[in-house]
């Protein structure tokens, strides 16, 4: 093996885990929700085994064949977040949750923060990110404040005019709150535009924590494979074991990015994050939108798929749900799909349903015979087409 695609599909989750009531995620189904709607077309998806996998509804007049290696994929970390999901991928699960703040952050906190950016604090309460800016978007340009705002995963998020608080000043601000916290990310939020129809911008920024312990990245960093981070997979890792990072403005970039690196000659990991499904339509509650940006994926990964070379694999995977047909805005405790393609993977093959997302990390450890021990089961030996 030379090069793997890794490619997560932000909160694409297929069906709810059998913990998701203790999560308030009870009946949730990502893909269930957009595949009934018109806009929703994925026929290479469908070929490569979608609906073949553990749990999801046929098709109609679906074909008892498929061409991929699939599997459905349970968390095994306690949460449902970015974080810890892209952590597991990557053989670093997390049995202990995040701190939350359901209330707000403590006024300690909030005194001390201010203090140290000059800034006024304005909502410190769980939020939607439109429905916060809408609301507070004016006075925050008035008083040259910081809009405070969380949700229900362990999060600080941080928003701003970027006509008041300069782009390099809010990452700045953020990095002094990654300091004093212990959330998982501190997102920067920069939004433009002029009330009531201000709009975030693409310069989102996460300030993530540094992996708890040794991750797939770090083993193959070690073993001098190349690591290619593609969207906000360097700020999930906070840049550990990177050797080169693409910032993306949204999917679309993400998959010019990533077709761009199949040209490119290097041998190791692509890994990459395409984070519309989850941030415009998965915490919108955009049903519609979900579902054409799945159709507007499949159409780029019919493209993508014959341009494989013969020691590439393509991996696509998802880190967490986010329903957008229920009630809640937040991430949904779901299953994520796993499909596998290339010259060197067999075809057709179901690999049932796995106990943890570090299975596919353990496995792009042992294609690249690399020596580990990295939490995780490979399945290497059975997608791979040559097993003599």
């Amino acid at each position: 093996m030379k090069r793997i695609f890794l490619i997560v599909l932000d909160s694409f989750g297929i069906g709810e885990l059998p913990d998701a009531v203790r999560f308030g995620d009870a009946g949730s189904n990502t893909l269930a929700a957009i595949r009934k709607h018109p806009a929703f077309s994925t026929p290479n998806l469908r070929k490569l085994g979608l609906f073949h996998i553990d749990g999801v509804a046929p098709q109609p007049d679906q074909s008892p064949s498929f061409t991929g290696c699939i599997g459905r994929m349970a968390e095994a970390s306690n949460g449902k977040d970015t974080t810890v999901g892209h952590w597991e991928i990557a053989c670093v699960p997390s049995y202990t949750p995040l701190p939350t703040y359901p209330n707000g952050f403590p006024e300690d906190f909030c005194r001390e923060f201010s203090r140290r950016t000059g800034k006024a604090l304005l909502c410190n309460r769980p939020y939607s990110g439109t429905e916060v800016i809408r609301d507070y978007g004016e006075e925050q340009m008035k008083t040259g404040g910081l809009i405070l705002y969380t949700s229900a995963d362990s999060v600080c998020q941080l928003a701003a005019h970027e006509e008041v608080v300069p782009i390099e000043e809010l990452y700045k601000d953020c990095a002094i709150a990654r300091e004093m916290l212990q959330v998982g990310r501190v997102i920067a939020r920069p939004f433009t535009g002029k009330a009531p129809s201000f709009e975030r911008t693409p310069r989102r920024r996460d300030f993530s924590l540094s992996p708890p312990g040794k991750t797939m990245l770090d083993f193959l960093a070690e073993a001098s494979f190349d690591t290619i981070s593609v969207g906000k997979i360097f700020d999930i890792f906070a840049g550990r074991s990177i050797s080169e990072e693409f910032h993306t403005t949204d999917n679309l970039d993400g998959m010019e990015k990533t077709s761009a690196l199949l040209q490119k000659d290097f041998t190791g990991l692509c890994f990459v994050n395409l984070v519309d499904f989850d941030m415009k339509y998965g915490h919108r509650n955009d049903v519609e939108g979900y579902a054409a940006a799945m159709t507007r994926f499949d159409r780029w990964l019919g493209g993508f798929l014959p341009q494989l070379k013969e020691e590439d694999a393509l991996f696509i995977t998802a880190d967490h749900g986010c329903d957008p047909s229920t009630p809640s805005t937040d991430h949904s405790r779901e299953y994520t799909p796993f499909l596998a393609a290339g010259a060197s993977l067999r075809s057709g093959v179901n690999l049932g349903t796995r106990s943890t997302f570090a299975d596919i990390g353990k496995t792009i450890l042992n294609a690249f015979s690399v020596k580990n021990s990295a939490f995780g089961t490979s399945f290497w030996d059975t997608i791979r087409a040559d097993r003599t």
